[in-house]
């Protein structure tokens, strides 16, 4: 059979990266794309230097143009892309007072419009083949909006009714498309840092207060080998300590 292969549009530090790890320990061929994919280059080297196959590609998710030549790379060069994993962030913090028209949209069209048009050249390349698996990260502000986070909670709702939409479409098609609500903070250099600026001491947090990135990545593995006839669309995550 041939090798399985993943991409991960925003492939960042943390989540993505775990993702990648995650994959790559299990037998697929990784792809990473991000819009500095210079900055891939660590990431492709230690997971090829453990016996894993990576590859990492420069790719700006909320450009069409640039959405669909990264994905034709990936099927020319790699293979039939089995699953692909929408991990763009877009978490900003700002009163709506200072919230500006540019950082609005900025903010829709990482978390919202840049998921259309992954999950619609996934689908483009999965429904012809009748199988493959599309996953969405959410967060908290996919299900309510909070204080100082507007822009981001639009984006992040309109992204998880995107996923809802493209589930109905493409299920029945035996395409498994799925949306993950990390309802935490994970373990970021910016949540920390946000969480310092709310007066938390973040140094000295009880273990497991924060999300591992690791978690994440396990979740979405998960989620890859359920059987067909108990798909789920929607996974939601957080630590036992969260409150709900």
């Amino acid at each position: 059979m041939a090798q399985p292969v993943v991409l991960i549009v925003g492939a960042g530090d943390y989540i993505g990266a775990a993702i990648a790890k995650r994959f790559a320990s299990g037998g697929f061929a990784v792809c990473m794309g991000r819009r500095n994919g210079d900055k891939l280059a660590p990431l492709v080297a230690e997971i090829v230097a453990d016996g894993g196959v990576a590859h990492g590609f420069t790719m700006d998710a909320r450009d069409e143009d640039s959405v669909a030549k990264a994905f034709k790379t990936v099927e020319d060069t790699v293979g039939p892309i089995d699953l692909v994993i929408f991990n763009v962030g877009g978490n900003v913090r700002f009163s709506i007072l200072d919230t500006t028209a540019r950082v609005f949209r900025k903010v829709w069209e990482m978390a919202t419009f840049a998921g259309f048009l992954s999950g619609r050249e996934a689908a483009r390349y999965m429904v012809p083949r009748g199988r493959g698996a599309i996953f969405f990260t959410g967060a908290s502000a996919s299900l309510r909006g909070n204080a100082g986070f507007a822009a981001f909670g639009a984006g992040k709702a309109g992204l998880r009714s995107l996923a809802q939409s493209l589930a109905r479409e493409m299920g029945p098609k035996n395409i498994h498309v799925a949306h993950l609500i990390i309802d935490a903070g994970v373990d970021t250099a910016f949540v920390r840092n946000i969480r310092s600026e709310m007066g938390e001491d973040v140094d000295n947090l009880p273990p497991d207060t924060l999300m591992n990135p690791k978690s994440v990545a396990e979740a979405y593995w998960t989620l890859y080998h359920q059987n067909r006839d108990a798909w789920t669309f929607e996974m939601d995550l957080r630590p036992y300590g969260e409150k709900w």
